[in-house]
């Protein structure tokens, strides 16, 4: 794992402001072209680059599209989308794919003028319409993070209701009874249906009698994180000691708020994370995280399609797939025995 003076040759920032980026602090002012160069050169912190070489280059083994669901700046607020696509371009590099990004068109996508594909992976949710329009650019086409139709399409999903119960383990191996959860009761986006961290915490908790557990609404990301976790944090008599959080960003926003309240992490409140992008391990304290491995996730849907355009199996496959790829826990400097 780098650090961040190696993270600061890289990219000319300070080691200062380098964290203050993984930090996500709001009053940092500074563009989005850096943000979104540290960001990246963070997720490439286990990836080694292929050598170029001399001469021209080779035809390319398969052209690979790639929809993404949130637009660049956007994935500066959400670096997990930011990391995703990111492995999968990784992953058309070391496979000597193409790798054609798509572009956003009045709530579509389009190919790049002179450009073809043979199939697409599609990163994030998309709504209908969108699915229509990659469809008019090729049949081929695996989700990823997202499953619209398992009878008619590829996907590749992660096991939410697993990283959700190996936090909970962990937290109550350490001692912890009076536990919260705090993220989003829908999913964001747009999409239709309850967020499945929300619902994962609250079926795998309601068997659990000897446990004080609490749910507090917030969105994935945005100023409005912290105002609900103040309101949780501020009451010593309902406290809870360790707090479950539905991605980085809102882990980030209960680090920020427990300092400003006085409290000590993890004497006072042990946070858990889920995503566990590079940041997690980078901050202070690093972030104990559920770790969803993106390139892993990146990897399976590139095997996928090239199940369907190259025919890498026995017999060529007509029947869609759906991967399901399980999360680990990485514990850090976040989480501790329960004082209580």
């Amino acid at each position: 794992m780098a650090t961040l003076k190696e993270l600061a040759d890289r990219t000319g920032c300070s080691p200062a402001a380098i964290s203050r980026i993984l930090n996500a602090d709001p009053t940092l002012s500074v563009s989005e072209e850096t943000r979104r160069r540290v960001l990246e050169e963070a997720g490439r912190l286990n990836y080694s680059a292929s050598k170029s070489r001399r001469g021209r280059a080779p035809k390319p083994l398969m052209r690979v599209g790639l929809a993404e669901m949130l637009s660049g700046s956007r994935q500066l607020d959400d670096p997990y989308f930011l990391y995703l696509g990111n492995h999968v371009r990784q992953g058309c590099q070391e496979r000597k794919y193409a790798c054609v990004p798509l572009e956003h068109r009045e709530g579509g996508f389009l190919l790049p003028e002179g450009e073809t594909v043979d199939g697409i992976v599609a990163v994030g949710y998309f709504p209908p319409e969108q699915i229509q329009a990659l469809e008019s650019i090729s049949k081929q086409l695996v989700f990823l993070d997202f499953s619209p139709d398992e009878i008619r399409y590829d996907s590749v999903e992660l096991g939410y209701e697993l990283g959700i119960r190996l936090a909970l383990e962990a937290l109550t191996a350490l001692g912890h009874r009076r536990l919260a959860f705090a993220g989003p009761a829908d999913r964001p986006y747009g999409q239709p249906g309850p967020e499945p961290r929300y619902q994962a915490f609250l079926h795998l908790t309601a068997p659990q009698p000897d446990l004080t557990c609490q749910v507090v609404p917030c969105p994935m990301q945005g100023r409005a994180i912290e105002p609900n976790l103040t309101e949780l944090l501020s009451h010593p008599q309902n406290r809870p000691t360790a707090l479950l959080c539905a991605n980085e960003e809102i882990a980030l926003a209960a680090a920020r708020t427990a300092e400003h309240l006085g409290l000590r992490i993890p004497e006072d409140l042990s946070v858990v994370s889920f995503n566990d992008t590079p940041r997690s391990a980078l901050v202070r304290p690093a972030l104990t995280s559920v770790s969803v491995h993106t390139q892993e996730m990146a990897n399976a849907a590139l095997r996928l399609l090239a199940d369907r355009v190259l025919g890498n199996v026995p017999a060529p496959r007509t029947w869609p797939q759906k991967v399901v790829v399980p999360p680990s826990l990485s514990l850090r400097e976040s989480t501790g025995p329960s004082k209580c």
